[in-house]
Parts: C-alpha cells; sequence; structure tokens
C-alpha cells in the first residue's frame, strides 16, 4: 500500500496535493541552519572535551578539580541543549518550561546536602565519639 509520504509528494492538510503550501510549512523549511555552526559548537565540544581531561593531565585537586570538571560538563551540556536539540531558537516560555524542573531538582538536591551537613554537625556535637551514646544519656 502506497502513501502520499512514500511517495515524497507534498501533501496538504485537507487532503489536496495541488494546494499551495501555507506560509508556515514555507517558515518551517526557512529554519535550516549554516553547517558551520554545527562545526563551530563541535569544535568547541572537542576543546571543552580535552580542557576536561587535562584537569587529570594537570593533577588538580580537592574543590578546584571538581569545580573546573562541572564547569567543563556544564558548558559542554549547555552547548548541547542550546544548538543540536534547538533550544536557542525556541520561545522562552518553552525553553524556562524544559529547563526549570531539572533546576528546581538541582535546587532540593543542594538544600538536602546542605541538611545533610547539619545533620551530620549535630550527630557529631552532641553524641560521644564512637558514635553509639548520646550525652544526655550518660
Amino acid at each position: 500500500m502506497k502513501t502520499a509520504e512514500s511517495e515524497n509528494v507534498p501533501v496538504a492538510h485537507g487532503g489536496d496535493a495541488h494546494a499551495a503550501p501555507s506560509p508556515r510549512t514555507e517558515a518551517a523549511h526557512g529554519q535550516q541552519h549554516p553547517i558551520a555552526l554545527y562545526l563551530t559548537v563541535w569544535g568547541l565540544l572537542f576543546v571543552l572535551s580535552a580542557c576536561s581531561y587535562l584537569v587529570d593531565y594537570f593533577n588538580f585537586q580537592g574543590a578546584e578539580r571538581w569545580g573546573l570538571i562541572i564547569l567543563f560538563m556544564l558548558a559542554k551540556a549547555g552547548l548541547i541543549v542550546a544548538v543540536f536539540m534547538h533550544m536557542a531558537w525556541e520561545r522562552l516560555a518553552l525553553v524556562v518550561a524544559i529547563l526549570l524542573p531539572p533546576m528546581a531538582v538541582l535546587v532540593f538536591v543542594g538544600t538536602m546536602a546542605l541538611e545533610g551537613d547539619y545533620t551530620h554537625f549535630t550527630r557529631a556535637t552532641f553524641f560521644v565519639s564512637d558514635g553509639r551514646q548520646p550525652v544526655e544519656a550518660r
């Protein structure tokens, strides 16, 4: 069974194959981006990946190491989301609708980490060094 799509015949909504293309479909075809943009972003991703590996090569340690790794990771993720997932050309409402929930999850994870530090500090303060007996029970 052949369909109009399998034969590459343009079909407008409503089944009229000879109707003039709507301005919306012409605008959709006009949104193609130059290949140079994708090659530039690909090159930037390569450079950022190399910088991420250089963090280990130069033997950075501690918060500096993890800060640089997370910085390069977020830069690469931002480039991929903006260009390859076409988020840079979307409406602001759609961008916010897509990016706000992960940001909220990150904020919640951050507050839980702070709460975990507070709980650990409280236990270390009010329990003896072996960690089994509370100070008030003596």
